[in-house]
């Protein structure tokens, strides 16, 4: 998620496209636009990170709680990062056709829902 700043950033600069006024003073032939699609792109993968990353984190800590398998969680954990990593990459970073950036959400996805599933199971 942090490193989505710095992609955002970088498109902003190596453009010259600013999203205020003031931004205008740190590059001398900026523009003020909200529409560029390489920019919007980076945005959008940096908003889809925000709305999904802080749910697999959480949802992975409450399965902790849970006493599962070692090894079970280890690999929930290891290929839901991956799968959110290649997410992030395929989206923003180095566009690949789908249904790439759909099966990596949809693995992480599924992971998460996993991991709430088997928590409401040990509680009840």
């Amino acid at each position: 998620m942090l490193f989505m700043v710095f992609i955002i950033g970088s498109q902003r600069f190596k453009k010259g496209i600013f999203i205020s006024e003031e931004d205008k003073a740190l590059h001398p032939k900026a523009k003020i636009r909200h529409d560029d699609p390489d920019i919007e792109r980076c945005r959008r993968a940096h908003q889809n990170d925000l709305e999904n990353i802080p749910a697999f984190i959480l949802a992975g800590a409450l399965y902790q709680l849970t006493s599962p398998s070692a090894w079970l969680a280890i690999q929930l954990f290891r290929f839901g990062t991956i799968a959110r990593i290649v997410h992030t990459f395929v989206y923003a970073i180095v566009v690949i056709p789908q249904p790439a950036r759909a099966i990596s959400f949809f693995v992480s996805y599924a992971i998460t829902v996993y991991m709430l599933v088997q928590t409401i199971l040990y509680v009840l």
